[in-house]
């Protein structure tokens, strides 16, 4: 069995489609794996016999010879951004003269693009909603504008800015995403300021919720307690001044709100593996974070 790691993407081509009820827009396959991300809606999307509403934002992930139809009135139509892209075989990829098969003929190509046991890229959803995930959507927009744009390395470049895409995605989807508006507020002021020492009767206040359950509520949505995720902030901000600033490691120290160095240097020990001499010297000797 494959690992999501060992694709090695091929992106023949991309383009910005508008969806009007269009007869070719019927039920179809195609011999390549495509990407359509649409700009607006509502909509439908039917996949495998299956609809599924269109929103702005909505992600649809075709595998080669999947059966689909868009549904889409001629009164609103919809724009979307479409990729069409090899997974398995840079080499002599498909996609590059990707082609559709309509109903009523028999939905069945002799060759499509190559498909290799993967576990980890089958968990990938058919349709994903990428407006709750800003940067990937962005991203994926960039690459398509990449290739449009690009007058040298095209392909090396969107080859693999659809590489580390789609590990970012598989990552995301595995990834617990805060959902309280309340604690994801916290979690941007604490990201911003992690050198600020408040008390956690500061940060439930800053929530509006008794210090009870906001330590409830913060750990079910982030997996931690307040204390740990604060103290794992601080040793990030610690490790990029060690390495990106002059600063002395007793002001970095004073900088993160320590009242001296040796807890400052406990602390960073029991996170990294190393002191922070020894990080600064050599940083690749750290054994966690």
């Amino acid at each position: 069995m494959n690992k999501l790691s060992a694709i090695t993407p091929y992106v023949g081509e991309t383009m910005t489609y508008q969806y009007d009820g269009s007869s070719n827009e019927n039920l179809r396959v195609c011999n390549v794996y495509a990407f359509h991300l649409f700009m607006g809606g509502p909509g439908e999307m039917e996949i495998d016999g299956r609809r599924y509403p269109i929103e702005r934002g909505t992600l649809i992930f075709l595998r080669p010879g999947q059966p689909h139809a868009f549904h889409i009135s001629p009164s609103n139509p919809l724009s979307s951004y479409n990729f069409y892209f090899d997974l398995w075989d840079n080499r002599s990829p498909m996609s590059d003269n990707h082609s559709f098969i309509y109903a009523p003929e028999p939905l069945s190509f002799e060759k499509k693009a190559l498909q290799a046991a993967c576990p980890e890229l089958d968990q990938l959803p058919s349709v994903f909603q990428l407006a709750t995930h800003p940067m990937l959507n962005d991203n994926l927009v960039m690459i398509a504008k990449t290739f449009n744009d690009a007058q040298f390395y095209r392909s090396e470049a969107v080859n693999s800015y659809l590489y580390a895409w789609i590990l970012s995605w598989y990552n995301a989807l595995h990834l617990h995403q805060p959902s309280d508006y309340r604690i994801v507020r916290l979690l941007e002021y604490l990201n911003a300021h992690p050198e600020r020492g408040e008390s956690i009767e500061d940060w439930a206040k800053m929530c509006g919720l008794k210090r009870t359950y906001f330590h409830e509520l913060f750990q079910r949505e982030t997996g931690v307690t307040p204390r740990a995720y604060h103290h794992n902030l601080v040793m990030r901000r610690a490790a990029g001044l060690l390495l990106e600033s002059e600063l002395s490691v007793t002001a970095i120290a004073e900088k993160l709100g320590y009242p001296s160095i040796h807890p400052f240097s406990r602390h960073f020990s029991a996170s990294y593996g190393v002191n922070p001499t020894q990080y600064r010297l050599n940083p690749r000797s750290r054994i966690r974070m």
